[in-house]
This record gives structure tokens, C-alpha cells and sequence, in this order.
């Protein structure tokens, strides 16, 4: 491999899930670009659309699709593993709690009660983003810092 990896999301609203990711997940947006229907057609994704590029901090980079014609809406499989294939992004940070604090506020919702789980020293958080696709955040500081948690 010569870069980090990427991974393709596509959007039906492009602005709130550009923010989603930038404000609350630490991406910053490092392109932007049309991709006419004569490449997009011939490389199989379906004609027309716009990709952003959202470079993660720690590398990668999550790239924001959106079609010309409207995508139909993922399967929304409970639990995660219920489905085959791909089934969320994982988001390391320093600190999970003023993320999750502002995440209901950015249109997401929780996948778990407990929403933060205590797991092998870390505390992890799966979350639905504004578009219904899976996110899961995990910090090292393994402690049980406040209400709506669990070990």
C-alpha cells in the first residue's frame, strides 16, 4: 500500500454529514470534486457525483459520495454483526465524552444503553451518524466517568 487507507461513505445530504464528520470527529475536508457520469458510469459508481475528501487526524481519510440520482437507504442491521459486510468506522480520540455529550445534538443516535461501555481498558461508543451508517468511538482512559455508563 502506498497511502492510508480510505474508505467511501455515500450521502443523501452532503453539508450535514460534512459537518458531522468535520465538527464533532476531528475530519477537515482537503478536497472536493465533481466526477462526471462518463468516469463515474465506467467505474461502476453509478454516474454523476461529488466526493469530498475528509482527511482523518490520525491518517485515512473518509471520503463523503454523493450521487446525482438519489441513493436508496442502507439495511439497518441491530445488532452490527447482523448483516454481512461492511458495518461501521471506528474513530480513536483522547477523550469519547464531549464527542458523545454532542452527538445527539448533530442528529445521531445511540445504538447502545449503556451508551459507553467499559471493555478491555477502553471505553467504546457505537453510535448511528445523521445518515443512519454506524460509528464507533473508542478511548483509552478505561474509567467509568459518569452516568449512562457501564463496565
Amino acid at each position: 500500500m502506498t497511502r492510508p487507507f480510505e474508505v467511501g461513505v455515500v450521502v443523501r445530504d452532503l453539508e450535514p454529514m460534512e459537518r458531522f464528520y468535520c465538527d464533532l470527529l476531528g475530519c477537515r475536508a482537503v478536497h472536493r470534486s465533481r466526477v462526471p457520469e462518463s468516469v463515474g458510469g465506467p467505474a461502476g459508481l453509478g454516474g454523476e457525483l461529488v466526493v469530498v475528501w475528509l482527511q482523518v487526524p490520525s491518517g485515512g481519510c473518509v471520503k463523503l459520495l454523493l450521487p446525482s440520482s438519489p441513493a436508496a437507504s442502507a439495511h439497518e442491521a441491530l445488532p452490527l454483526v447482523g448483516c454481512t459486510g461492511l458495518s461501521y468506522l471506528t474513530f480513536h480520540l483522547d477523550d469519547l465524552d464531549p464527542v458523545v455529550a454532542a452527538l445527539a445534538a448533530a442528529g445521531a443516535r445511540p445504538l447502545s444503553e449503556p451508551v459507553v461501555v467499559l471493555a478491555r481498558g477502553r471505553r467504546v461508543s457505537f453510535w448511528s451518524d445523521p445518515e443512519g451508517n454506524a460509528v464507533e468511538l473508542v478511548d483509552a482512559r478505561g474509567e467509568d466517568s459518569g452516568p449512562g455508563r457501564s463496565n
